[in-house]
């Protein structure tokens, strides 16, 4: 049985205020919480903190090659973890943000290793679920956004299915409740002349791709007249 010590149920349209200003507080500290996304339950560090995310490595058994995506409330939080990013590529986020979709982005300088995994390049997402939105307003920062698991684990879309030593790990639990489940983001690499679908999920590549091709033509439309 999970203590209830440290879960706050909070309503997944309508967040209470102090729940927020509290999950807040915690990872302002250093702190992980599990917060619940679009589809899943995820971990919810300071992404700026490398020793927050290093803590995340070591409870979920992470390789360190395999980078963390992080999510972000708006596109005017780009700046915090990625580098200069064309008019395409603001496009396309225009086109799925917020929303399951994931890009890979040229990664800001100074960012912790375990982001990048080495790549010089950072996942990231804009948020659509209002608890998650809510609580990277609050802290006016990036935040991790890697699934509520152990390493190799299926993500949960309730908190009573997420491993025993993930919630000893954590510091605040976030509840609101049964998600929808299903795929996780589709990620694309936007770092290339041309995108890659990196990971199917929630959104279709096909879908992505045909967005892409109609920005590009527009935009040639556009350069030569």
């Amino acid at each position: 049985m999970k203590s209830t010590a440290k879960i706050i149920r909070v309503d997944p349209l309508h967040p209470a205020t102090d729940a927020i200003a509290r999950a807040a507080a915690v990872v302002r500290s250093g702190g992980v919480v599990i917060l619940p996304t679009s589809g899943l339950y995820g971990l919810g560090a300071d992404a700026l903190n490398p020793d927050a995310v290093e803590r995340l490595f070591r409870f979920k058994g992470r390789d360190r090659s395999k980078p963390i995506l992080v999510l972000i409330a708006s596109e005017a939080m780009l700046h915090q973890v990625a580098g200069p990013v064309d008019a395409l590529a603001r496009s396309m986020m225009a086109c799925f943000w917020p929303g399951r979709v994931t890009f890979v982005l040229p990664a800001r300088q100074g960012l912790p290793q375990g982001l990048t995994g080495g790549t010089g390049k950072i996942g990231v997402r804009q948020v659509a679920h209002p608890v998650a939105g809510a609580l990277v307003r609050a802290l006016d920062s990036a935040l991790t956004g890697t699934s509520a698991n152990l390493s190799g684990a299926t993500g949960c879309a309730v908190i009573d299915d997420i491993d025993p030593a993930v919630v000893d790990a954590v510091d605040l639990i976030l509840d609101s409740g049964l998600l929808r489940g299903g795929p996780g983001s589709t990620v694309v690499d936007l770092t290339m002349e041309k995108p890659a679908i990196l990971r199917a999920g929630a959104v279709p590549g096909d879908e992505i791709m045909a967005v892409f091709e109609q920005l590009q033509k527009a935009g040639r439309h556009a350069s030569e007249t």
